[in-house]
């Protein structure tokens, strides 16, 4: 696959966060990038739109990012989960990491990392 058949999920409660890596990804030209502003809205978009990566926040309302990632990797073994986050990141880390997602980052998510992720997944690693 390549980055022009991609498509791309930002989940994150913060639109500024949102807006800025959305504005980044769709500059690496993705056929698609879908947004969800808390947990329950990511599970919903995820089995709707099935993206190819989600960029995933982990404070979020309604439902945490690492509920969210339960969520969804019950939905679909496969699905590639970035997980992100600015506090607790040892703990938060494992968490994710046992909740099925694919990579942590610490935020503030670099366009370096976006982009060797995207490149990954496109790969098929």
């Amino acid at each position: 696959m390549t980055i022009n058949e991609m498509s791309v999920m930002i989940c994150d409660d913060s639109m500024f966060a949102r807006k800025k890596l959305k504005d980044y990804i769709l500059s690496l030209g993705v056929a698609a990038c879908y947004e969800a502003a808390d947990g329950e809205q990511a599970v919903d978009n995820y089995k709707e739109y099935k993206p190819d990566i989600v960029f995933m926040d982990i404070v979020m309302p309604k439902k945490t990012g690492i509920e969210a990632v339960k969520e969804i990797i019950e939905f679909d073994a496969n699905a590639k989960i970035v997980m992100a986050s600015s506090v607790g990141t040892q703990n938060h880390l494992k968490d994710a990491i046992n909740a099925g997602a694919f990579e942590f980052l610490q935020k503030p998510i670099s366009n370096d990392q976006v982009l060797k992720l995207i490149e990954m997944v496109a790969k098929g690693v």
